[in-house]
């Protein structure tokens, strides 16, 4: 009589999982902009937010932040001399700082307004609709 004998990946087996699901809107939510700011010097950085915010204050508009973002830091080390001071290094850094404001509720002209404000060189500006 033969018998069936389970082996050990038959019984650590695991189903597969489900896909995921997209997060679904709570019913009721309110739309917002979602403004996320970034540049390498930080007075720019919030000479830009201010502009921003005034912009949005001035259609009435409900603001959220600015909230601080962790500051991103890269960091090189670069020899200084390629033969006798081998081991004479210069170290170099990149910050880029960054912004995030929330505009709740926006109505159009607020949006057309930010579209159109000219902001420095130097400052990038990424915007979602939630």
């Amino acid at each position: 009589m033969p018998t069936k004998h389970s082996t050990k990946k038959e019984a650590t087996a695991k189903p597969k999982a489900a896909p995921r699901a997209r997060k679904a809107k709570p019913e009721g939510a309110v739309p917002h902009l979602r403004i996320r700011v970034r540049a390498y010097e930080h007075k720019i950085l919030d000479a830009s937010l201010r502009q921003i915010m005034d912009t949005a204050a001035r259609y009435d508009a409900t603001v959220n932040g600015p909230v601080p973002l962790p500051t991103e830091i890269k960091k090189y080390t670069v020899n200084r001399s390629s033969f006798i001071d081998k081991n004479a290094r210069e170290q170099f850094e990149m910050r880029v700082h960054k912004r995030l404001i929330d505009i709740i509720n926006p109505n159009p002209k607020v949006i057309e307004a930010l579209q159109n404000l000219s902001l420095p060189s130097g400052v990038n500006i990424d915007v979602k609709m939630m």
